[in-house]
């Protein structure tokens, strides 16, 4: 009998490989074999962004085509997702195939939900199957409810809110989401927002084939979730990003100077800024941030993509970096696991993505929450109002998030006793599920028990 084999599929976005990754990682140290499918396009950005010592032993990195051409914009959702369609499904064959020519049989495909059309792969080549969700488990119930949510007046027959009833609670206890922010909501026009909308469809239609729903979640986390939908099976945190030597799945190559320049300050005391892959600022925005850094007096460990603003390469008020000196740090991308696991940063003013969301809780980690897109404002509701471990940053009437509140919010979030307690408490917890006897630990290895007894 040879390793358990699985493929591995993320959705090709940034805050969707980084998790499956990790999670892949979890399966090699159980002893199986993984393929990890990235489009070509992302492959060639994990491959550059690898460290030299990096090492990916049974866990082979491989790229289809996403169907693009030149032509076409990557981030354009729409397009993005009938390509996706009308490509991968025969190269996801090919492989398979390929794997039992070679001796190493496929028994398994781990899914991202996203990518839910490619169960039916699986199901034609005889694997067993299953999906992984890499956001919070609660917006992942809100889209397997997309009927109810139909039936209930929330959205109408084409995904699109009803007005007045757009803020919508799935059951007692859980966040209220706005239906404008669920992701086809957000697409550009009308045929557009219809493809998505019956793309996600068409995903949630697939899942009845797969033995799990996995997600980086925990229960104390989302428990009204897990009651209301108890086939999503929470197996979080994962430890992104931790493991040394590992290939992590970021898009941009790591600087991990500002591992050392965090070793130069007091516990509690810095900033720790980071938007994650997909957001973009105007540069005014960007020099106001620049500017209420400042104000603060603390130290900073600022992450500034190349893309980070949408109309400038220039991020910065002139002279600023001379003002600030050493007491600033700015980088291109950071090792952000082990930046949040330094005991030198105080608070994470971030865009709520659901990695970063996560990785900040399991470090106790105190957040200053800038949502931008889709989830994260589901995200920022769980920070804010439910778990009570940050505070928002809300923009003026111009849109602008002013450098005094940036300054204002800080002293409040670093000088809360309480506030610090319950992210203390949520790290605990974090901890204890997936320590052995932990629900998160035996909901992962229910999964990988499962895998194993369906190898041939």
């Amino acid at each position: 009998m040879g390793l358990p084999h699985v493929l591995a599929l993320p959705f090709p976005a940034q805050g969707h490989v980084i998790p499956l990754m990790e999670l892949c990682y979890c399966l090699v140290d159980h002893g199986f074999k993984v393929t990890f499918v990235n489009t070509e396009f992302n492959h060639k950005r994990v491959i550059a962004a690898l460290s030299a010592e990096s090492t990916v032993r049974q866990l082979a990195l491989v790229s289809v085509p996403d169907g693009l051409g030149e032509e076409d914009d990557p981030h354009d959702l729409a397009r993005q997702t009938e390509a996706l369609q009308n490509t991968m499904p025969r190269c996801l064959e090919e492989l398979i195939e390929k794997s039992n020519e070679t001796g190493e049989p496929m028994t398994c495909m781990l899914v991202d939900e996203g990518m839910g059309w490619a169960l039916e792969v699986g199901r034609k080549k005889g694997l067993r199957s299953a999906a992984f969700w890499p956001a919070a488990a609660q917006m992942l119930a809100a889209i397997l409810s997309i009927t109810e949510l139909i039936s209930r007046g929330v959205l109408d027959a084409h995904g699109t809110p009803i007005p007045e009833h757009e803020m919508f609670q799935l059951g007692p206890g859980m966040p209220f989401i706005d239906a404008a922010h669920l992701i086809w909501n957000l697409i550009g026009d009308e045929r557009s927002r219809e493809i998505v909308f019956n793309y996600f469809l068409n995903n949630i239609r697939v899942l009845d084939v797969v033995d799990f729903i996995i997600c980086n979640s925990f229960k104390e986390l989302e428990e009204p979730t897990f009651s209301y939908a108890p086939k999503i099976l929470p197996i979080g945190p994962l430890p992104t990003g931790l493991r040394p030597s590992r290939a992590v799945g970021y898009f941009w190559p790591e600087d991990a100077a500002c591992l050392s320049w965090l070793d130069e300050h007091p516990p509690g005391s810095v900033v720790y800024v980071a938007f994650g892959s997909l957001t973009i600022l105007r540069r005014s925005q960007l020099q106001e941030l620049a500017l209420g850094l400042e104000a603060t007096g603390r130290p900073f460990l600022w992450v500034v993509r190349p893309d980070l603003a949408v109309d400038s390469a220039d991020a910065c008020p002139d002279d600023f970096k001379d003002r600030v000196g050493n007491r600033g740090m700015m980088v291109a991308w950071a090792p952000q696991q082990k930046v949040l696991a330094h005991p030198s940063v105080g608070c994470f003013v971030s865009h709520c993505g659901w990695n970063s969301t996560m990785e900040g809780v399991r470090n106790g980690k105190l957040f200053l929450c800038w949502p931008y897109f889709a989830d994260q404002f589901l995200n920022q509701s769980y920070i804010c109002d439910h778990w009570k471990v940050g505070l928002s940053l809300t923009p003026d009437e111009s849109g602008i998030v002013q450098r005094e509140q940036l300054k204002s919010k800080v002293e409040v979030l670093l000088g809360d006793a309480e506030m610090s307690e319950r992210a203390s408490s949520l790290k605990e917890k974090a901890q204890s599920n997936t320590d052995q006897g932990g629900t998160s630990f035996h909901n992962l290895k229910r999964f990988i028990d499962t895998i194993k007894a369906a190898n041939p």
